[in-house]
């Protein structure tokens, strides 16, 4: 008896299920005011339940409620998108939702506040403060999509009925942990796909020269090698959970992070509340977070419904792929791929597959969705038409996010950023 515990989407009543699921986005971005530089004043929903701080005072998180749908939580996003923009609008001192990944202008480490926590919470500061001590406060401008996934109960104990004498709960997080090895090994296909953030200021780079467009050969610069990775490659094991987070706990034991939290990862594992091991380990995992898509301003919302539809697609054909192998030097090379899909031309760099073959990004992007629209063969026209729109940015670079968004913004990254959300 197969063991892999994998999606059976040979079986009808998976196969009718397969898109049942709960959803959640996290989307940071920063405050700035009518001059581009970062906004100096309080958080300004200090109420708000799913509107938060992230770093620094100035860096606004949207997290959705839990949806059913890519629909419905789309429509989360936008509602409380909305409320932001709108109530910034209305300050004395109206203030803009910066709609890039990376930064404004910066004047020095002052103009990113780190945010104020306070009472019970200032183990949040502290901790913020040691991230700022240990990595430096620009770094930590990068804003960006967190996508959290989960497939609903129903799907999961239809697809248990294939594990005769298995324990349900044993199942479930062998099919999440599996999950998490595809997902860690095959991010580089969404990054190459969400990519949207060619420019940096040249205040980023060089204190007190600001006005200058910075381009570093980057689409995403957040998930190259000059954005948010530990100062480690970390080899985590994929065989069980207790494993899982085992090997996690090894690297706060050494020292060479403080928390689960500093793991700077494209893919977690996480349970019901707030992120820790033990929990994870107790209660088991409730979903799957990928946090390497970038804010896109070519959409309304920061967001294009088609790549987040594309995501669900993704981990669904991911759970049902046979498991991969995954030791050491897979996981170096998933790492090492993932920068190289962070570059602005991928007809000019290679990944290094599993079976050790190396190829340009967009010929391995390309055999990907390939092998994603067989396995959609027959499906319906809507998901068809979304792989034809991931495809089309592999085939036409200029269709790519981090092409576009050069054109548009070139010539004064910030000037002509602050004016596009002034006028939008």
């Amino acid at each position: 008896m197969v063991r892999d515990f994998r999606l059976h989407t040979d079986d009808e009543s998976v196969r009718e299920r397969l898109f049942d699921c709960h959803i959640g986005l996290e989307m940071e971005s920063l405050r700035v005011n009518k001059y581009g530089y970062l906004a100096k004043t309080d958080h300004p929903f200090p109420d708000e339940k799913y509107i938060v701080r992230d770093f620094c005072e100035n860096q606004t998180e949207i997290n959705t409620p839990v949806a059913s749908s890519v629909d419905e939580v789309m429509g989360e996003l936008k509602k409380y998108r909305d409320y932001i923009i709108d109530t910034l609008a209305k300050m004395d001192e109206p203030e803009f939702l910066w709609p890039f990944s990376n930064p404004p202008y910066i004047r020095n480490e002052e103009d990113i506040p780190i945010a104020r926590y306070e009472g019970d919470e200032k183990y949040k500061r502290d901790y913020r403060v040691y991230l700022s001590e240990r990595y430096g406060r620009y770094k930590m401008t990068f804003s960006g999509i967190h996508f959290n996934y989960s497939f609903d109960e129903s799907l999961l104990e239809e697809n248990f009925r294939h594990y005769e004498g298995a324990d349900y709960r044993d199942y479930r997080n062998k099919l999440y942990v599996s999950l998490a090895a595809k997902a860690q090994a095959y991010n580089w296909l969404v990054v190459a796909l969400t990519a949207a953030s060619p420019l940096l200021d040249s205040s980023y780079v060089e204190k007190g020269v600001f006005g200058q467009d910075v381009f570093n050969g980057m689409g995403t610069t957040r998930c190259s090698e000059l954005g948010y990775w530990n100062f480690f490659t970390p080899i985590l094991d994929y065989e069980s959970i207790s494993g899982y987070a085992d090997s996690i706990l090894k690297y706060i034991e050494k020292g060479l992070i403080r928390s689960s939290s500093e793991l700077y990862f494209p893919v977690r594992l996480k349970s019901v509340g707030e992120y820790s091991l033990c929990a994870l380990c107790e209660q088991g995992v409730s979903h799957i977070e990928l946090r390497m898509i970038d804010l896109n301003p070519l959409a309304p919302d920061g967001l294009d419904v088609r790549d987040v539809k594309f995501i669900q697609l993704f981990l669904v054909w991911l759970a049902s792929i046979p498991p991969i192998r995954f030791d050491t030097s897979e996981q170096v090379l998933a790492v090492q791929n993932t920068k190289n899909a962070a570059r602005y031309d991928l007809k000019t760099v290679n990944i290094v597959l599993a079976d050790g073959r190396s190829m340009r990004v967009t010929d391995a992007a390309e055999a990907v969705l390939k092998q994603m629209m067989e396995f959609y063969d027959g499906f319906g026209d809507e998901i068809r038409a979304i792989l034809d729109f991931e495809m089309e940015k592999i085939i036409d670079a200029d269709k790519r996010y981090a092409w576009q968004i050069r054109e548009m913004f070139r010539g004064g990254f910030v000037e002509n950023g602050l004016s596009f959300v002034k006028n939008r």
